[in-house]
């Protein structure tokens, strides 16, 4: 019930922002074009959402989601323009997209599974883990394009960040689908009612027969993957990789998680809760640029609003705790 409720709280407030939006800037907000332009742009921090999300259920986090999304997109990107079409030609360039594609999954699922063995294995903090691995990734990519931008990718490439189905953005199309398998994976396997149990309680898990180190490997091998996924929608829609793109989203994906009822601690949030905070936030964020406020400010509006719910948070777990 609990559980409801935050979610109902959520969806009132983005209902509250969409409508002050909508009062602030009448003409131009709740306008088809601009929810629109909105559907091509979240996708990307909201993939990155969720990858926050399953690492935080483990008790940890992952700092590290930005520097995987651009080195995979980065490999994806040298595979494209310099490598895959010297080896096999240049006249099909599905074939090209597919084989970078799977180029970019596996630089991912690499960089989780390094976090995951650091933090499993080796027993180093989470925190620090993923904000070390954060600058070597990005040390990576800067080595790679030498700083600068790679670019020149094929068409249809392009068409996943910035391309229609049917009149739907296809970025959105692809996060849909990942709300959806990642709804029926935390919810209906066995890897999901673990992974619960090991975030709300990791000893008695292991006292359970949950093998926890397996547990944090894969989840945090499923964060990477999903940076990666997230790295080629934003290589798409700006045609180039580089080495610093999407330096607020791991912030927004943080804020995200939070808004959306994770615990920080782990074992508790919801993938519903997650995408109503990914709306919210996007609502917002097109309000601010059509009031012309800067990212500077932004940025401090998402720092203070994190601290805000996370103190909120706090404040009413201890009540809960007092009343029980």
């Amino acid at each position: 019930m609990a559980n409801d409720g935050n979610l109902t709280r959520l969806v009132i407030m983005m209902i509250a922002v969409f409508a002050i939006m909508s009062f602030l800037k009448p003409d131009l907000f709740p306008t088809f074009d601009s929810l629109v332009s909105m559907a091509f742009q979240f996708p990307e921090f909201g993939i990155l959402a969720i990858a926050m999300m399953i690492t935080m259920l483990t008790g940890g986090i992952d700092l590290s989601i930005v520097g995987i999304a651009n080195l995979s997109a980065i490999m994806s990107g040298v595979a494209m323009v310099k490598v895959i079409p010297n080896v096999i030609g240049s006249g099909s360039e599905l074939i090209t997209i597919l084989l970078a594609v799977v180029i970019a999954l596996i630089v991912g699922t690499l960089c989780g599974l390094l976090n995951g063995v650091a933090i499993s294995v080796f027993g180093i903090p989470p925190i620090l883990t993923t904000l070390g691995s954060m600058q070597l990734f990005m040390g990576l990519g800067i080595v790679i394009t030498q700083g600068k931008a790679i670019y020149g990718f094929p068409m249809l490439f392009t068409e996943l960040g910035a391309g229609s189905l049917l009149y739907i953005p296809i970025p959105l199309i692809i996060f849909i689908l990942f709300i959806v398998f990642f709804s029926i994976l935390l919810k209906k396997t066995s890897y999901g009612m673990k992974l619960y149990m090991m975030g709300t309680n990791p000893v008695a898990s292991k006292y359970s027969g949950v093998n926890n180190l397996k547990i944090t490997i894969q989840t945090y091998m499923y964060s990477g993957a999903l940076a990666a996924c997230a790295g080629l929608l934003i290589a798409s829609r700006t045609n180039s990789a580089n080495a610093d793109y999407g330096s607020s989203y791991t912030l927004q994906a943080l804020l995200v998680a939070v808004l959306g009822g994770v615990n920080p601690n782990g074992g508790f949030g919801r993938i519903a809760g997650v995408v109503v905070a990914i709306l919210t936030l996007q609502f917002l964020s097109t309000g601010f640029n059509m009031l012309h406020i800067t990212n500077f400010f932004k940025d401090f509006i998402w720092g203070a609003v994190l601290i805000i719910v996370m103190v909120t948070n706090y404040i009413s777990s201890q009540r809960k705790e007092k009343r029980g």
